[in-house]
């Protein structure tokens, strides 16, 4: 009996070592993720790849200057090549970055149980010592801010191209919505979390403030507001109430970007209106719509589809959350022009003051989540 348990034990002995070689094919010197610190009871994912800090400082150059990203509110991104010479994107959270353990556990918990074309694949992470370090698929085109907000590297963006990232957008936020095993709040949706492939498809990132909502609930309460200025719902900004309807106002405002290549923060200065949104409602109950759009898509353009999603866009932002479409019906007459659509409202003020640091806040991959109490 002794014998037969031993080979037992070798048997499966030798089986989780073929497992662990193949899961280790894909990044390297890969083990299982066993724990990470205090929340070990919340998440425990067997098979998710943790990478060795030494890994990381080879892939890298031992985080320098020369493959620095760019500066996030939580920490630096920087490029790196892994031994089987894949490129990544790797997050590392500063040792006073405003992203904690629990926010950090909370995106790696949650990218690892959604799969979409539409967002960002997480490919590891890493916690040794006080290292809290996420490994990311890489994007070569950067973040969207980086390219929209930029008047040379904007030029590259014709109108087909923007109708694909915004429809990308939608899918990636209905997905979220509707479509995955949970019905997740990414509560920060704005142009610097949504990354470009090789191909200039989207992909939504960032989910360290993303919420999953249990069962039907319909809405939830936070006494902390986090998000972006510029980007939140009224009722989550001044109540601290965010539903999938927060998600919803959050894409307005970046397809409103989209079509204008304007930033909402910070919009103030330009003596037109307000705030972009305000200055999109303008133009559109005068009947003025396509002044709205980027001057560089002049020669690209399709007016019907611009017209179109200017109309969504403000839909999207009305200052009722009840009265703003689903993803799936934002969605479903971006995809039809037979659909007709209702006439959308002077939209939901503008949130906060805006700062100059705000104002100029473009990185190539993950940008500051601001943390702030309205008044």
């Amino acid at each position: 009996m002794a014998g037969i348990l031993l080979s037992l034990c070798i048997c499966i002995l030798v089986a989780r070592e073929r497992s662990q070689k193949e899961r280790s094919r894909l990044i390297g010197q890969a083990v299982p993720l066993q724990q990470i610190g205090a929340q070990k009871d919340q998440m425990n994912p067997p098979d998710f790849p943790l990478i060795s800090l030494a890994t990381i400082h080879a892939a890298t150059n031992n985080f320098s200057d020369l493959n620095r990203l760019g500066q996030g509110g939580f920490g630096p991104v920087y490029k790196g090549t892994l031994p089987n010479g894949r490129e990544v994107a790797i997050k590392r959270l500063s040792s006073g970055s405003e992203q904690g353990s629990v926010e950090f556990m909370n995106e790696v918990s949650l990218i690892l149980k959604l799969q979409h074309k539409n967002l960002v694949r997480l490919l590891g992470c890493c916690t040794e010592g006080e290292e809290r370090i996420l490994v990311y698929e890489y994007m070569p085109n950067g973040s969207l801010d980086f390219i929209l907000f930029d008047p040379r590297r904007r030029a590259h963006l014709n109108w087909s191209t923007r109708y694909n990232i915004i429809c990308g957008i939608a899918r990636g936020i209905l997905y979220l919505h509707e479509d995955s095993r949970l019905r997740i709040i990414h509560r920060d949706l704005k142009d610097s979390n949504v990354l470009l492939d090789k191909d200039m498809n989207p992909k939504i990132s960032d989910f360290g403030m993303a919420r999953i909502f249990p069962g039907n609930n319909g809405e939830a309460n936070t006494a902390t507001i986090v998000g972006t200025y510029g980007y939140m719902a009224p009722e989550y900004a001044m109540e601290g109430v965010y539903s999938t309807k927060s998600d919803v106002f959050s894409f307005g405002v970046l397809l409103l970007e989209i079509v204008s290549g304007r930033k909402n923060a910070g919009f103030h200065r330009s003596k037109h209106a307000p705030s972009l949104l305000d200055y999109a409602w303008q133009l559109w109950k005068e009947g003025r719509g396509l002044e709205l759009m980027d001057p560089l898509l002049v020669e690209t353009h399709n007016a019907s589809e611009v017209l179109r999603c200017i109309n969504v866009g403000l839909l999207c932002v009305k200052e009722d959350s009840t009265d703003r479409p689903t993803m799936s019906h934002v969605i479903l007459v971006l995809r039809s022009e037979s659909l007709s659509l209702p006439q959308p409202q002077q939209p939901a003020f503008s949130v906060g003051r805006f700062t100059p640091a705000m104002i100029d806040d473009i990185s190539a991959n993950y940008v500051t989540i601001t943390d702030f109490i309205p008044r």
